[in-house]
């Protein structure tokens, strides 16, 4: 099978092409990264270095003809979809109607998307199903929502088939201090360094984190499933900011206290988002504890860092 990878050379990206590489699948990657070729030989990956709304962007489904695209490009900072909305919006919704107009023109037979927890907004109850309302609180998860909203009316009048995935909050090896999970690196980072970190709101706000290899697995038995489906990727656990911090510090041995300043603009309160369904759906569940994810990314860092 070829897949495309769209984002293939970021954080997620990544792990999702060494994971198709290793089931024997040939592996397409549309990244604008300069790093691009960095991350793999041209006999190991057909990698193409552009963005989503290149023009040319046709020529690598001509060439190519995948028959499943993982679709992971993406604006993924909130502050700065509230900063520069019309920068999000080209890359969230534009990139991805280009996208899709050329999986149609080409036959693709589906489409894995990477969504988020960002477009329920400020939840209603916990944990947050499918069903839950879409109330984004940033021009990032509302544009992540007309993205889906796209990609269902693809499948309506085209046939497109699709995996919408709503990730909760991913960390792991490899991630950097940018988009939503970023708060463990930037914490790690920050208490390699011996430097405080800093806590924006009291600290008692929850999240609910995932283990990027976790992610992998459900975006790779995503191809697979024949139906149409929008499921929410998370581990279902809810942990507040301030224990976070105090897992973190424990692992590394650290004695820093944070420092705490008001909260971010469009952030939310609480977040936890219900994975049944994608249990169901995918014959998936997430196998990475906190305390060993936590330990493989730490080690990954200080191995990244010596």
């Amino acid at each position: 099978m070829k897949v495309l990878v769209t984002g293939g050379a970021g954080f997620i990206g990544t792990h999702i092409v060494e994971r198709l590489l290793t089931e024997g699948m040939t592996v397409v990657v549309v990244d604008n990264s300069p790093k691009i070729n960095d991350r793999w030989p041209e006999q190991k990956v057909i990698w193409y270095q552009m963005d989503l709304l290149d023009e040319k962007l046709s020529n690598v489904f001509s060439n190519e003809k995948p028959q499943v695209i993982i679709h992971l490009a993406a604006q993924t900072s909130v502050q700065s979809s509230v900063k520069r909305p019309h920068n999000d919006a080209e890359t969230n919704i534009v990139g991805t109607i280009l996208l899709l107009q050329c999986a149609v023109t080409y036959d693709v037979q589906k489409i894995v998307f990477a969504s988020t927890a960002a477009v329920y907004g400020e939840p209603q109850y916990l944990p947050i199903c499918e069903d839950h309302q879409i109330c984004p609180t940033a021009f990032y998860g509302l544009s992540k929502y007309a993205a889906e909203l796209y990609i269902r009316q693809y499948h309506k009048l085209f046939g497109l088939s699709y995996s919408i995935l709503r990730f909760s909050n991913v960390y792991g090896p490899g991630q950097t201090d940018d988009g939503e999970g970023g708060v463990i690196s930037i914490f790690l980072t920050h208490l390699t360094k011996h430097y405080s970190p800093t806590i924006f709101g009291d600290g008692q706000q929850t999240r609910d984190f995932i283990f990027v290899g976790d992610v992998v697995d459900a975006c790779v038995k995503a191809m697979f499933v024949r139906r149409s489906y929008i499921l929410n990727i998370s581990s279902h656990t809810k942990l507040s900011i301030n224990d976070l911090l105090a897992m973190l510090k424990l692992q590394i041995n650290s004695d820093i206290k944070p420092k705490f300043q008001s909260e971010k603009d469009g952030d939310i309160r609480h977040s936890c988002l219900d994975n049944s369904l994608a249990i169901e759906t995918l014959t998936w569940r997430p196998v990475v504890s906190l305390n060993e994810g936590l330990e493989k990314t730490i080690t990954s860092m200080l191995d990244h860092d010596m």
